[in-house]
């Protein structure tokens, strides 16, 4: 019986490392199984199951059942995956209308833009006949216009539960697609939201609540506590900190408060995370196991050990779903809950076994976790505390007193920072390419002050409102800390994306760092980390330049990358008055690049798809100056650093590549002129081929470009002039520049209809391939000539079904 247990353990560990191999081998695939694939692996592994598993003792068996264990949870994920593709909005919907009733079922977001929240659907109907739609949808409702002019923003406050009867505008979910970049069609489908639209006030059909609280109980719950916080506490900032901690409202701290928490490292206490879920469950733990050993009768029918482990995961499942039950809850919860049946059927399996018994649980419920950073980090975390736990002898050291016990816990205290410091950092390089520097001090002091006394004071204020000031006065003295830590050089270390050796090399210096082995080892942590922290870059050979038109929507932002230099041409959009493409889209890829400055930005006219990034780039970021054709009092030209106006005939080389601008001419720069006639266009020679940035010229500056210009416009690749407007790509234009690809930046569905179907026709009629953004993502020309589109390269089955995009001639 004494090797009967760690076997078994050894086994189940063996088979849930399998399961979890299955599921990760599905996450990788770009399109589901033929009709009736999964069922075939179904059937099949439990038939296999079934017949082998009366000989699950054996050892020769074992291989045989892990085979047979994956390929059932390649099917089970298969089969999840396809009912939650079917629950998404049909291809003959995207862009219609429809009149749908449903209750909200998140806490809403509001913003200056207007609000977005998640409708779970009751009913709906087309020109009043009932249709099916997704069963959540992602709304906003905004203050502004649409292409009809019917949009109004909310008549009144939206809030959780609420049933609404509302004409809505519907599209499939469709994210940007660039290198590194945030996958939002994973997101949205992790979460279940079948597609996204927004409001619309038709004369018709207006907005009509039918009822303030039809559903959802825990989110108007949730939707009280937090207007309660918001009242009772001033500051806007400490306010959003204890919202996010007390009820999981992520979104009430605002983007500065998000970019201080992050610089600082500190960033994952400002949420319901697997650490406070885990305290709650402790101190509820304990609280009700205090309780229970005091009743005379209890402790005979349940023992207090398993009812405190019973009453900890309870207590820790009630948190969790008050707290919006959002995916870092709920891996924490299931963690605990495997813990706890473990301990309940009498097995004492080895951390390793547990751990992997407790992901598979987290997986059996969400197997989309397996993609998130916190699901590995979490793990990791437990496991390098736990395995780097020195060995002893087995003797109890007992200390007596306050201090000798105060001394015990601030030394475990720090032991466990510079573990989890030593050992998360790789794998944050991983997947963040970024690492706070100030981090270990700034949790030193964070850990114990949000764990111990923020959280459990914004707790205690939902039934003792007057305690939130306390908090706050506690988060607002941190911030002043944070603030500074901050300020400092060098508080965080950023790295471009490492090639795959270097991320093992990382990730082993991780465990080496921690694991109890002599010194002489550890220290080869350093020369192994070195390759993560500071990657080896490819860059362009003399003479050769690399291009990245990034997927940003409505605008233009392209990336062109020389041996030595960087031009940014535009920075894309501004998405709303919350977000822009700079923050959301180029600053992610330009850190994952490597690149570390612009030496050049090129801000072709005064378009805000255009400079709409322009201002979170230049506070983020050095740049060397502003190269542009902006009004002389444009906001972007305030702050003292070196710029200078596009003129036509200037000339500069980078690593033998030359740059030129073509236009505007001189006459054409006035601040009256239309903002499109004033446009920067730029050519780009390099040893292997030719690139034109058109910005948004238009017909007659196309032909002021040919008579100048002549067969000297010539390129290889072309920005379709104005995304492809009806007021652009003349046919004299095209045959003077004869691209062998044009390039166009545009939204998907775009409001303006670009491309429009007759300029892509001229394009069609003198055979040159048009590569789209809406369809291909980023494009990437390589220095050496190889092109790729982004969405077809990282292309998984849960993202937007399109025509297959074109990457070039």
């Amino acid at each position: 019986m004494g090797g009967a247990a760690p076997a078994a353990a050894a086994r189940g560990a063996l088979l849930a490392a399998a399961a979890l191999a299955g599921v990760a081998w599905q996450l990788r695939q770009p399109d589901l199984l033929p009709a009736g694939g999964a069922t075939g692996m179904t059937l099949l592994g439990l038939a296999g199951l079934l017949l082998l598993w009366r000989w699950r003792g054996r050892a020769s068996v074992v291989p045989v059942l892990m085979v047979l264990v994956a390929l059932l949870a390649f099917a089970t994920t298969e089969q999840r995956a396809r009912a939650g593709l079917a629950d998404r909005l049909e291809a003959a919907q995207d862009g219609q209308d429809f009149l749908v009733t449903g209750s909200i079922a998140e806490l809403p977001r509001s913003g200056p833009s207007g609000t977005r929240f998640v409708l779970d659907v009751e009913a709906a109907a087309q020109a009043g006949v009932p249709v099916r739609l997704p069963s959540r949808l992602l709304l906003g409702w905004y203050r502004g216009f649409d292409e009809d002019g019917l949009l109004g923003g909310p008549s009144e406050e939206v809030r959780a539960g609420q049933r609404w009867r509302l004409t809505v505008r519907l599209r499939a979910v469709h994210g940007s697609a660039n290198p590194h970049g945030f996958d939002l069609e994973l997101w949205a489908f992790e979460r279940g939201y079948g597609a996204s639209g927004y409001v619309r006030a038709l004369a018709g059909s207006p907005p009509q609540k039918l009822d303030e609280a039809a559903a959802h109980p825990v989110q108007r719950l949730r939707q009280h506590v937090r207007d309660a916080l918001l009242l009772r506490v001033a500051d806007p900032g400490a306010a959003g900190v204890l919202a996010a901690l007390a009820i999981g409202d992520q979104a009430a701290i605002d983007r500065e408060g998000w970019e201080l928490f992050r610089v600082t490292g500190v960033a994952h206490l400002m949420s319901i995370s697997g650490l406070h879920v885990t305290m709650f469950a402790w101190l509820a733990g304990g609280l009700i196991g205090a309780l229970w050993r005091r009743h005379p009768r209890l402790p005979l029918r349940l023992a207090t050990p398993q009812a405190a482990r019973l009453g900890g995961f309870l207590a820790a499942a009630g948190y969790a779903l008050v707290a919006g039950w959002g995916v870092p809850a709920q891996r924490t919860v299931w963690m605990i809950g495997a813990v706890v049946l473990l301990r309940a059927l009498g097995l004492r399996w080895p951390l390793h076994a547990v751990l992997l018994a407790a992901a598979l649980v987290v997986v059996a419920v969400d197997p989309w976790a397996m993609l998130q950073p916190g699901f590995w980090l979490s793990f990791v975390a437990v496991a390098l505390l736990a395995a780097s736990e020195p060995a002893h002898d087995g003797r109890v050291l007992v200390t007596s007193g306050w201090r000798a016990r105060l001394v015990d816990a601030l030394r475990g205290g720090l032991r466990t920072q510079l573990v989890a410091t030593a050992g998360l950092t790789p794998l944050s390089l991983v997947f963040f390419q970024q690492v706070s520097v100030v981090g270990f001090l700034a949790n030193l002091v964070a850990i114990p002050l949000v764990t111990l006394l923020v959280t459990p004071l914004a707790l205690l204020g939902v039934l003792l409102p007057p305690l939130w000031p306390l908090a706050a006065a506690l988060v607002q003295g941190l911030g002043h800390l944070l603030q500074g830590l901050a300020a400092l050089p060098l508080a965080t270390w950023s790295a471009a994306v490492a090639p795959p050796w270097a991320m093992a090399t990382g990730l082993l210096a991780g465990a080496l760092a921690v694991l109890p082995l002599p010194w002489r080892l550890r220290w080869l942590a350093l020369p192994l980390l070195l390759p993560l922290l500071a990657p080896p870059i490819a860059r362009p050979a003399e003479g050769e330049f690399a291009l990245v038109a990034a997927d940003i929507g409505p605008g233009t932002a392209v990336l062109v990358r020389t041996r030595e230099h960087l031009l940014l041409f535009d920075t894309g959009p501004a998405y709303s008055l919350e977000a822009d493409a700079g923050g959301r889209v180029l600053l992610p890829l330009l850190r994952a690049r490597g690149e570390r400055r612009i030496d050049t930005l090129l801000l072709s006219h005064k378009d805000t798809d255009h400079v709409g990034g322009a201002a979170t780039l230049l506070t983020a970021l050095p740049v060397g100056e502003i190269l542009h054709a902006l009004p002389e009092a444009h906001p972007l030209l305030a702050p003292p650093r070196p710029q200078r106006a596009c003129r036509a005939g200037e000339r500069w080389a980078w690593d033998g590549v030359r740059f030129e601008v073509m236009h505007p001419f001189d006459g054409e720069a006035s601040d009256s002129a239309k903002p499109n006639t004033r446009s920067c266009v730029l050519r780009v020679q390099g040893r292997r081929g030719s690139v034109l940035l058109t910005a948004d010229i238009e017909a007659a500056q196309e032909a002021a470009l040919v008579q100048r210009f002549g067969d000297a416009l010539r390129s290889d690749v072309m920005l379709m002039p104005h995304h492809g407007s009806r007021t652009s790509s003349t046919p004299g234009f095209l045959a003077a520049v004869q691209p062998r690809v044009a390039v166009v930046q545009a939204a998907w569905r775009s409001r303006y209809g670009h491309p429009a179907p007759e300029v892509l026709a001229r394009y069609e009629a003198r055979g040159v391939p048009v590569v789209r953004s809406d369809r291909c993502g980023a494009w990437t020309l390589q220095a050496d000539g190889a092109v790729q589109c982004e969405r077809q390269q990282r292309r998984r089955y849960w993202h937007h079904r399109l025509a297959a995009p074109v990457t070039g001639p």
